[in-house]
């Protein structure tokens, strides 16, 4: 086998949103477009996990709401139905960041808060009837050097600074995930694995049947203030929903948006997901948890043994199409396909020889929304009647169950734990205009990979310089 070049399984597919919804039972068929012109007391934009969640809670908290949700494709066509399926109770944005602004207590309250999100999402998918996979298996994190090591001690003890306890992060990882060349890694029990189609759309099911219009194949061109002789307002081809409120929930599409097109960057993130794995492989491999898997690389990848015995594997491949363009389908170049299956191959060399026959059977792209501070924000202006919630840098899946919940006390003027939580209102500066926003990030992560095989090369405890500098760069 040809370790340099990802083996296609028979019926290979490349974008077509994921394998998630192949999985599923395939892509939804269209749904109904905005009709016309229309008023309502809340309008949202996106129907990805931001949007149903909001729209879920608005609902729940005040039945009489009139909610109109419009998506301009179908929900869940995003990051929600394209994601790694980790429900990973991690603050999406910097810890010292928040507490700068706002105090230690009142970063350590919002981390809190994100462990116990992971349980709400699951007892409402119980009580919903959502059979999404949901499992509370914990994320594992390894090290395969010495300088990935030294950072694995790090995070874990500046976790541990920001209110983690030895409960909630272990550097006891009791051989949990056989990976090769690991020299140790660290588990939390704080991530849930999920098959992320299926709870997305069984969310728009549960929020549809609470009355919310659920508007498709309805793309909102510009989003228009509050004003003293008008409604907030959505326009699009269709015709323009005027609301109370109009609430944002677009991530990596947001630059698409009139006016919107440096608030936050669309990062590029692939995935691969494999055909099923004989029982032997299993038994070398181990992974009978279901845990998720990362490691302690800077160009970093993240995995899951996904209940059908497969693994998806997923990473940043091409991180960023100039301009902030987003290629819809999500179809992934073959180099990073290719790339994707020798790290999966690094990491599980068993999985990848002749004798297990594994193969890929599917690959795809998705954009997530990156601020340029990577702090996220849940933001509603009550004399403009707008706001907004994401930039979660990839921690969406259940970060924007938090951020439904705090915008729904936003919007109720009610005050909350949740609407005193840090990133409520949090503020960042624009990306850069092109070409310099493309350069950054193509420097960025060149610097990244650059730094990995410089520390997969040595034998030395130090962070690759190269890293360093990347750091500098993104302000991490």
């Amino acid at each position: 086998m040809d370790s340099q070049h990802a083996p296609l399984a028979p019926g290979f597919r490349n974008g077509g949103v994921s394998y998630w919804y192949r999985d599923a039972g395939g892509v939804p068929s269209p749904g109904e477009r905005l009709p016309g012109p229309r008023s309502a007391d809340v309008c949202i934009v996106g129907a990805g996990f931001t949007g149903l969640w909001t729209a879920y809670y608005l609902k729940r908290a005040r039945p009489d709401l009139d909610i109109v949700v419009l998506e301009k494709e179908f929900p869940g066509y995003g990051a929600s139905g394209r994601n790694g399926g980790w429900v990973v109770g991690e603050v999406a944005g910097s810890h010292q960041r928040y507490a700068r602004r706002h105090g230690r207590a009142a970063a350590i309250a919002l981390q809190r808060e994100m462990f116990s999100t992971i349980d709400e999402i699951i007892r409402v998918a119980k009580d919903e009837g959502i059979e999404a996979g949901l499992l509370k298996s914990g994320v594992l994190y390894v090290a395969r050097n010495q300088a990935q090591l030294v950072r694995l001690h790090k995070h874990v003890k500046r976790l541990r600074e920001w209110g983690w306890t030895g409960e909630d992060v272990t550097l006891d990882a009791d051989g949990r995930v056989t990976v090769e060349g690991a020299v140790g890694a660290a588990w939390s029990p704080h991530c849930a694995r999920v098959q992320p189609a299926a709870l997305v759309q069984g969310l728009a099911r549960a929020v549809r049947a609470l009355g919310v219009e659920v508007y498709e194949r309805t793309p909102v061109l510009r989003i228009r203030p509050r004003s003293s002789v008008s409604p907030a307002a959505a326009a699009t081809p269709y015709g323009t929903v005027a609301a109370e409120y109009v609430l944002r929930a677009t991530e990596g599409f947001t630059p698409d948006l009139e006016g919107h097109h440096r608030d936050w960057l669309p990062m590029n993130s692939s995935m691969i997901v494999t055909t099923p794995l004989p029982a032997e492989t299993w038994e070398d491999i181990g992974w009978d948890g279901g845990e998720l898997l990362g490691d302690m690389a800077h160009y970093y990848i993240y995995a899951q043994r996904t209940a059908d015995g497969r693994i998806a594997f997923g990473g940043r491949g091409k991180p960023y199409r100039y301009g902030s363009r987003v290629d819809g389908s999500g179809r992934t170049h073959p180099d990073t396909v290719d790339a994707l299956w020798r790290a999966l191959a690094g990491m599980f060399p068993t999985a990848a020889s002749v004798s297990a026959s594994v193969s890929v059977a599917h690959a795809w792209s998705g954009v997530l929304g990156v601020p340029r501070d990577w702090c996220s924000t849940v933001t509603l202006d009550h004399r403009t009647g707008l706001g907004h919630a994401g930039g979660y840098t990839g921690t969406g899946v259940a970060t924007s169950n938090l951020a439904g919940r705090t915008l729904r006390d936003l919007l109720l003027k009610r005050d909350t734990s949740l609407t005193r939580m840090p990133w409520v209102g949090w503020k960042a500066r624009h990306w850069e205009p092109e070409p310099l926003r493309w350069l950054g990030v193509q420097t960025t992560y060149a610097l990244y990979r650059a730094a990995d095989a410089h520390e997969r090369a040595s034998t030395s405890r130090r962070t690759s310089p190269l890293a360093l500098v990347a750091d500098a760069i993104t302000g991490h």
